[in-house]
């Protein structure tokens, strides 16, 4: 995506959190703690091209499902894995994991097409990276941007050392995946719409993928995706195909590279 088609999508967002802040002072709506920040309250909706995502948006950090939920899965991989003395290359770098994953990991790097104070400018389908270099990689909501997804892939575990992580989050939003003919710029460039059958790309390449979800932690946290699906497609997402119910579930793969 280009930089201004994002400062254009981080403007609309804002202007979404502005209209919408008044939700906080409705009674009744359903509190919630973020993972990330802590806060504890109502979350805000999100509204993108008349379509509406319910309880979305922490208002005091800013997060949304994706990350609240990612934050978790985080935590309960320090448990398994020594982060201290592991390196790790974050794509398309978001800012609600840049400090933590800097602190944490003894080796932190970052890599992306376009954006600003990265440490590597690169495409992920052709990675400058040497072969076996990170322990960790974490690219979340990228593939789906990535016609190639599959050269995306083999570069992932190319660089990773034996034994490596990736954490490669999408979002899920049809029964079934569906490959687009061109790029949709009203889905934020996305060239196609996983579903859950789209990790089974990542099992092809790596030796396991556990799959961790919106099921798995304390509802607390609000890291469900409550959005009408049965709508779509329409004219601004004519890819999409309908989905049943309002309360949706989130995932977040992570990969293991063979230790040999």
């Amino acid at each position: 995506m280009s930089k201004a088609k994002v400062k254009f999508a981080g403007k609309k967002i804002l202007s979404n959190i502005i209209l919408l802040s008044v939700r906080l002072r409705e009674p009744g709506r359903q509190k919630f703690i973020c993972s990330l920040c802590g806060y504890h309250g109502v979350f805000l909706d999100n509204a993108f091209n008349d379509h509406k995502v319910c309880h979305s948006i922490c208002p005091k950090c800013l997060s949304f499902e994706r990350h609240r939920l990612q934050k978790l899965v985080f935590g309960e991989l320090e448990k398994e894995y020594p982060f201290s003395s592991m390196s790790i290359l974050h794509v398309a770098p978001e800012y609600f994991f840049q400090a933590e994953l800097k602190k944490k990991f003894k080796k932190y790097e970052s890599v992306d097409l376009t954006m600003e104070d990265v440490d590597y400018h690169a495409d992920l389908c052709n990675l400058p990276m040497k072969n076996n270099s990170y322990d960790f990689l974490v690219a979340s909501h990228v593939l789906e941007h990535i016609k190639d997804d599959e050269k995306a892939l083999q570069e992932i575990h190319r660089v990773l050392t034996p034994g490596g992580i990736a954490i490669l989050p999408v979002p899920v939003t049809v029964e079934k995946t569906v490959e687009y003919p061109e790029v949709n710029w009203n889905e934020w460039g996305h060239v196609r719409a996983p579903g859950p059958d789209y990790f089974e790309r990542y099992r092809r390449i790596f030796s396991n993928c556990k799959l961790y979800s919106s099921n798995d932690f304390p509802k607390e946290h609000q890291i469900y995706i409550y959005e009408d699906r049965t709508t779509w497609p329409n004219k601004k997402m004519p890819y999409l195909t309908p989905m049943d119910g309002v309360k949706h579930v989130d995932y977040v793969p992570v990969c293991l590279k063979s230790p040999s």
